[in-house]
């Protein structure tokens, strides 16, 4: 499935903001912080293009970080004070192991930190202290990673969720979706015991209703339609509330079960010890502020990773830096669109 990322339109959606700024930031210091922020993030960004992975992020990160302020100015859910952000409201440890598994935590619910408060106002999760998410579990939620694994361990990536088979069709009792990326393990394994134990890491594809089969009967197994590596595709049916059925309906039913990533819809895993999935806003934060910490505080070891001379995960780790450069900025305007409504 290819993705479309215009960068250079999503800055000009932000910087056309400014003038006629959305949602709370219309006036006051709301506004005042809406405005500088997002010349902060942008300014930032655009020294991350002309460095290299040593200090890109760094700069990434806290581009990030700006935009959030920007976030929180215009979203009309957040009143008083509660859009002024304070710290990070995420931590990260565990430098000493291997990279995949550094451990990410953060503030508790109902802080002020960044995290925290923009993962509320998202509907993403926090998990506090006794909790602890690794690095390589936030990595594979994010759809640029599919083909850049960090190690052999079972993986749980986002499944592209096309809308194509829901154009024109009306009042049928399943909404059916044609659904990308299954991993190589579930297409092969080609069964409905295999099928059902990878969804359950997907909280938005809970209860579907059957799926497309290989053949007649209850007992036929799913088929699968392989494109590429780990990129096997099935059409699969979900009940639609009763009385409910149009094109808009089953779109929104779709809506509610996925998140939106660069003007498509994927249902994303739900990291190991958390209830739901991030948002994908917010599992890009929590990746880059661990890199970020890295290269910050432990220069030797983040010098290690990227040696593309010794380190395998050089170029993954570059990868994912050139992704988060082309794919924030959509990111951040969809965001901001969305929490001004």
């Amino acid at each position: 499935m290819y993705m479309q990322i215009d960068p250079v339109e999503a800055w000009e959606r932000l910087r056309a903001s400014r003038s006629d700024r959305p949602g709370r930031a219309s006036s006051g210091a709301r506004a005042k912080t809406y405005t500088t922020a997002l010349e902060q993030a942008q300014q930032m960004f655009k020294a991350a293009e002309v460095v290299g992975p040593q200090t890109r992020p760094l700069l990434v990160f806290y581009g990030l970080s700006q935009a959030g302020r920007a976030i929180a100015a215009a979203a009309v859910d957040l009143k008083g004070e509660d859009w002024n952000l304070n710290s990070h409201g995420i931590h990260a440890s565990g430098y000493h192991m291997d990279f995949a598994d550094i451990e990410i935590r953060t503030d508790p619910v109902g802080t002020a930190g960044s995290f925290v408060r923009l993962s509320q106002l998202l509907q993403s999760p926090v998990w506090g202290n006794d909790t602890v998410v690794r690095l390589e579990e936030v990595w594979d939620t994010l759809p640029g990673n599919l083909q850049y694994p960090l190690t052999d361990r079972k993986r749980f990536t986002p499944l592209y969720a096309s809308t194509d088979v829901i154009t024109g069709i009306d009042f049928h009792p399943l909404l059916t979706v044609h659904v990308g990326n299954f991993l190589d393990r579930v297409v092969d394994a080609g069964s409905r015991t295999a099928l059902d134990e990878f969804l359950q890491n997907y909280p938005g594809a809970a209860g579907y209703e059957d799926f497309v089969r290989r053949g007649p009967g209850a007992d036929a197994e799913p088929t699968f339609e392989r494109h590429q590596p780990n990129a096997g595709w099935l059409s699969i049916h979900w009940r639609m509330p009763a009385e409910k059925g149009t094109q808009e309906e089953r779109l929104e039913r779709l809506s509610s079960m996925t998140r939106p990533y660069a003007g498509h819809r994927y249902f994303f895993p739900a990291v190991t010890g958390l209830s739901r999935e991030l948002h994908p806003l917010m599992a890009w934060w929590a990746l880059l502020y661990a890199l970020s910490m890295l290269a910050r505080y432990q220069p030797a070891q983040w010098a290690h990773h990227i040696n593309v001379d010794n380190s395998q995960r050089a170029v993954p780790i570059e990868k994912i830096l050139e992704q988060a450069m082309e794919h924030l900025p959509v990111l951040i305007a969809d965001t901001i669109e969305h929490v001004a409504a």
